[in-house]
């Protein structure tokens, strides 16, 4: 078992958090801000309380997973760890100062790993002294649930790093699969495109919103259609992929629809708004 850090205490990392956790690993889990911080420890509480609610843990199983979870705020802590997992917002220039700040802290075996969902692995990579040990970890949301993790490969990460990664999802019990370091990967490259075309139908009046997921879960058996998806996801997040998608290949078949930009400019981001394409219960 070793020590991990997972930078941002947020939906993303506090499930990143947990299952390291119930792996066996003593887990860093780091955040600035201290109300989310204890957001995030209070997600994972909430979420070990009902696996043994459910019989999936003992009440000492849970408190031994509880106990390997260190909540601070101090990003000196991420200095003892094998492995670093940055799982703060999608933002190119946060994440670059997060990445510069934990290279001038951690040993030079440490392995820095983004969760990041579009943005390049070898831009962060750049970031760093050590672009051979900096590699993509994206989890699935939800992370307790999605086997699913693509292991992304910079320009100079190593074979050693990417293999030891890919062995250490397993161990996680997930399914990483290798991917190459292209806007979005292989999963939003393709989820992404779909949600926007969505969007474009309803910003072109085609259908309205419960028509087109409906369409997409009877007609193509989806379990969530396109449009109550992107409000899981967070409008947000999908403004800020498929405008990584146009900014890095170019193309105009990846240009975000007016109404996605509309929405978010709006405050109506989803779920965690209130407000997306639907409206959700506070």
């Amino acid at each position: 078992m070793a020590e991990v850090t997972v930078l941002g205490a947020g939906t993303m990392g506090s499930g990143i958090a947990q299952v390291f956790a119930q792996a066996g690993d003593t887990v860093h889990l780091i955040e600035v801000s201290l109300a989310q911080l204890t957001r995030g420890i209070a997600v994972i509480e909430t979420n070990l309380a009902r696996s043994v609610e459910k019989g999936r843990l003992t009440a000492n199983e849970s408190e031994v997973i509880m106990g390997r979870i260190v909540g601070s705020s101090d990003l000196e802590q991420a200095k003892y760890s094998e492995l670093v997992v940055e799982a703060i917002h999608e933002s190119l220039i946060a994440k670059t100062e997060a990445f510069r700040a934990l290279d001038s802290m951690c040993p030079p075996e440490t392995i820095l790993a983004s969760n990041t969902s579009s943005i390049s692995i070898t831009t962060l990579g750049t970031a760093t002294g050590r672009a051979d040990r900096v590699i993509g970890m994206h989890f699935f949301n939800p992370v307790l649930v999605m086997k699913l993790v693509e292991v992304v490969r910079g320009l100079a990460t190593s074979d050693e790093t990417h293999a030891h990664v890919m062995d250490w999802a397993r161990r996680l019990g997930k399914e990483p699969v290798a991917v190459g370091d292209s806007p979005g990967f292989v999963a939003n490259r393709v989820l992404l495109p779909m949600i926007n075309e969505a969007v474009f139908a309803l910003y072109e009046g085609v259908a309205d919103a419960g028509e087109i997921d409906t369409v997409m879960r009877l007609g193509m058996n989806h379990p969530m259609g396109p449009l109550e998806l992107a409000d899981f996801i967070g409008l947000d997040v999908c403004l800020s992929i498929m405008s990584v998608l146009y900014d890095g290949f170019g193309d105009p078949k990846y240009r975000p629809c007016p109404l996605l930009k509309q929405m978010v400019a709006a405050g109506r981001l989803g779920r965690k708004s209130g407000q997306g394409f639907y409206r959700y219960p506070a």
